[in-house]
């Protein structure tokens, strides 16, 4: 492993001074982490995709999330402890770049962001259908514009004017999942008045062909179906670099993960199958959510059930951009990116890293439209397992970052992964396992096999552009004529090119 600097204190985050144009600044408070916390694991596959995964495991769905759901916990668990030890706005990338060596970092910082780009396309699209049906005279494409124009110019102005919509956009979605939970409760429960819920009830887990209708297999197909909707519980961590009290936001954070999925996803699935039927036709032909409130008699329940998933994707956007920029800028800063990525505004902004990450959201945009079932078919698909490589890199940073800080730093080892290291390696290797059985999805043009292959395809190819560009970093130095003849000046050489934590040795532009 290459040389690193020491955990000697508290890392205040890339450009933790806050003067004007020096990096970074803490402009997030304690309620827009909260918040960020509490949305970042509502997404809108949450409310589109959870219909699928009823119809092919039944009640035994809930199996399906309740494993996901674990395995999230353990690795946010992983993740937590290493942040709360060192908060950056570069996160995991950066605990890889210090743990397993900079081409680690390089290589899950870039898919990361490939991944956000692309997610900002399929999240500008799928509002814009929903825009379109609203007020059908401003074209699919065009909604898609305003949409990406808006939130940029939100992320643009400050990191607090980020914090802001995202409270709100979060605080809704928690709203309105939390009145779902507790009228479908009361309406399973016989409880709710005046309401049509002739359906509702608990004996729905099991009446219907019973708990596993198709059987214990479908649970790990039900998993292939639901994992990807979790993706974004890490985004706090990422934020914990620009708040007044990282490490406390970072602790927080991580200490509520189980009770977040417990009720935001188990608690609100659990509503949907006792509501209803799992082979109820309504399900499939409206979505999951609409059907259950439909069942209760609730007016318009497909425009409030629009107006929620418009809202979570307004939300998945504007953290999808802030998320792929404050990458940018955590690899600008380490130097595995163009070094104008590290610089930002007077607001501490990161402009260009932002700028960028939009640009590329738009050509995905363009894709999508102009060519959706080759171009952006590919895109989506090599950088669908992108979240199963990020926990599994999370995994083997944390097993080598625990020694690292118990033998530099270890009062602040605050947080701790349970039973490790074996509960680590456990996780790890279920990741694997999933990665294994979507091998054997072999149905559809987005089959499992095809987005796992597809995934490594790419990132053997990013890997790849790691390791030469290591490599030729380190011919450099050791060619340098300065290097063997000046301790002094080769020291420094070598510290430059050693992967360090962000903000470690940053350019702060």
């Amino acid at each position: 492993m290459t040389s690193q600097p020491t955990l000697t204190k508290a890392d205040p985050g890339p450009g933790g001074t806050g003067e004007p144009g020096s990096g970074l600044q803490a402009g997030l408070k304690n309620r827009h982490l909260s918040m960020i916390a509490i949305g970042g694991v509502i997404g809108a596959g949450l409310f589109v995709g959870s219909s699928s995964g009823i119809a092919t495991a039944g009640p035994g769905i809930l199996l399906s999330y309740a494993l996901v759901g674990t395995l999230v916990v353990l690795v946010m668990r992983m993740l937590g402890e290493m942040s709360a030890a060192n908060p950056t706005s570069g996160s995991f990338s950066a605990h890889a770049d210090r743990a397993l060596g900079r081409w680690a970092g390089f290589s899950i910082g870039w898919l990361y962001w490939f991944f956000w780009v692309v997610v900002l396309a399929v999240e500008a699209t799928a509002g814009a259908k929903i825009l379109e049906g609203w007020m059908p005279a401003v074209p699919q494409w065009g909604w898609a514009l305003i949409v990406m124009v808006v939130l940029t110019a939100t992320n643009l102005v400050s990191v607090g004017s980020y914090g802001e919509f995202e409270f709100w956009f979060a605080g809704i979605k928690v709203v309105a999942i939390g009145a779902f939970i507790v009228v479908g409760g009361l309406a399973v429960f016989g409880v709710l008045p005046g309401a049509d819920s002739d359906k509702a009830g608990l004996g729905n887990l099991t009446g219907h062909g019973g708990f596993l209708p198709n059987g214990p297999g479908a649970i790990l197909t039900g998993v292939l179906l639901v994992v990807f909707s979790f993706m974004g519980s890490e985004i706090a961590t990422l934020a914990a670099g620009e708040s007044e009290n990282p490490q406390r936001a970072v602790t927080k954070s991580t200490n509520s993960i189980i009770w977040r999925i417990g009720v935001f996803y188990l608690g609100s699935i659990f509503v949907v199958v006792t509501l209803l039927p799992w082979d109820d036709p309504s399900i499939k032909e409206q979505g999951s959510y609409v059907a259950a409130l439909d069942s209760l008699g609730i007016a318009h329940a497909g425009q409030i059930m629009n107006f929620i998933v418009l809202t979570s994707v307004l939300s998945c956007l504007n953290s999808g951009l802030y998320t792929a920029s404050r990458m940018a800028f955590s690899l600008g800063e380490r130097g595995d990116a163009p070094k104008v990525f590290a610089r930002t505004t007077r607001r501490g902004v990161p402009l260009a890293a932002i700028v960028s990450s939009v640009v590329f959201g738009f050509v995905a945009v363009f894709f999508n439209y102009r060519f959706p079932d080759s171009v952006f078919l590919f895109l989506v698909n090599s950088s669908g397992a992108v979240a199963l490589f990020v926990w599994l890199v999370i995994c083997f940073s944390q097993l080598r970052m625990r020694k690292i800080i118990q033998a530099e730093a270890p009062e602040k080892l605050v947080v701790k992964m349970w039973l490790y290291p074996y509960l680590t390696w456990a996780t790890a290797a279920l990741i694997v396992f999933v990665l294994g059985y979507m091998l054997t999805d072999t149905e559809g043009e987005s089959s499992g096999r095809t987005t796992v292959l597809l995934s490594l395809l790419v990132a053997a190819i990013v890997v790849a552009i790691a390791v030469v560009k290591e490599r030729g970093a380190g011919a450099r130095i050791g060619h340098s004529p300065a290097g063997p003849a000046d301790p002094a000046v080769g020291s420094a050489a070598s510290a430059a090119a050693s992967s360090a934590g962000a903000g470690s040795q940053a350019d702060k532009g």
